[in-house]
Parts: C-alpha cells; structure tokens; sequence
C-alpha cells in the first residue's frame, strides 16, 4: 500500500503560525522550519568548529526540518496556551510524541528506524536539543524583527520575551548568532549586499 507519509509533510505548507497574533505577512509551518533548520544548521557548526562541541550539524539540521511536523496533525497551539500551566504542557508534550508516532506509523515498515528517530529529535544528543530549541527560538525572533520592520507593533513584547528567554540559558553558539548573525536581519538588501 503507497505510503501517505510525504504527502502528509507537505501539508505543513497550509498550517499558520501566530494564530493570535495580527501578521503582516503569514508564516507558514514550512517556511518556520526551513529557517529553523538553517539557523540550527549555522548555530551547531559554530559549536562544534568554534567551542568543540560534540555536536553533528547536518544531523541538527535534518532533525529541524521535522522538528514541529507533529502540527500537521495537532495546528500550531499559541506560546501562551502551550505554555499557560505546567499541566498544560505536559499533556501537549504527549499530544506531541502521539501525533510524532501517527507520522512514524505512516512510514514504509524499512524506513521507519532511520526516520523515526529523525522525526521526534530521539537521535540527538543534549547539546544538539539546546541548539534546535534556541534556533525555534531564534526563528521566532526572526519573525518579530521582520513584523517590527513592516510597522507591526504587535510583535513588540513577543520580540522582547524571546530574547530574554534566548538569554536566560545561553549557549556560546547561540550568543555568537545572536552578535554576528543577527544584526544583519535589519538591513535592507542593498546593505546586505555592500557587506
């Protein structure tokens, strides 16, 4: 039986994120994790070349790509219900892993202990789950710098929470990201283009 498994995946191109929030222009669940995926991708080669960390860029950034794939099935539930009561969050962690194990289960039998583990970030280390929640994290802020340069005010304090949250358990690579990468998300292109 043909497996519905990719099919499934390019659904997160319909799912939106912010829900709550009024957007000038709408993010999608794929655009979040491609960003996701390059900001972790840059922030875990500087640990590894930068602060020998025992981290695997490449497999950071493939666990990126799925990291929120579970919202196929689940939406994107708002930071501050998800995060409204340690109970709460606990019961969507395991809405989570159940709706991870649904995607797995969709998986031709061969491919689902390569996939699986990708699938619900089981094959990473401590580290590197640091680094794929700062570069969650990170990517939020990217999407309120973005709303704040399009007039949107609306992003003022989610932009304000995210950094102090990015800040209260630094890891050296995400305050490298943070100083070298980031100031360039307020340029325009022909500044970005004169280096």
């Amino acid at each position: 039986m043909p497996s519905g498994f990719a099919a499934m995946l390019f659904r997160m191109n319909y799912i939106n994120r912010w829900g709550l929030m009024r957007n000038t222009r709408a993010e999608s669940l794929s655009e979040h994790s491609l960003t996701v995926a390059v900001v972790a991708h840059l922030i875990a080669a500087v640990g590894r070349e930068r602060f020998n960390a025992d981290v695997r860029p490449e497999l950071v950034a493939l666990c990126a790509v799925y990291h929120d794939a579970s919202e196929i099935l689940t939406g994107d539930m708002p930071t501050p219900v998800k995060y409204g009561s340690e109970r709460l969050r606990e019961e969507y962690k395991k809405t989570e892993a159940r709706a991870c194990e649904q995607l797995a289960q969709m998986l031709p039998c061969e491919l689902r202990a390569q996939v699986g583990p990708v699938l619900d970030g089981s094959v990473l280390n401590e580290r590197e789950r640091r680094i794929l929640k700062a570069a969650d994290k990170i990517s939020a802020l990217l999407k309120c710098v973005e709303e704040e340069q399009n007039g949107n005010t609306e992003f003022k304090s989610a932009k304000a929470s995210t950094m102090q949250t990015l800040l209260q358990d630094p890891l050296p690579e995400t305050e490298y990201f943070l100083r070298e990468f980031l100031p360039g998300y307020e340029k325009t292109l022909d500044e970005l283009m004169k280096g």
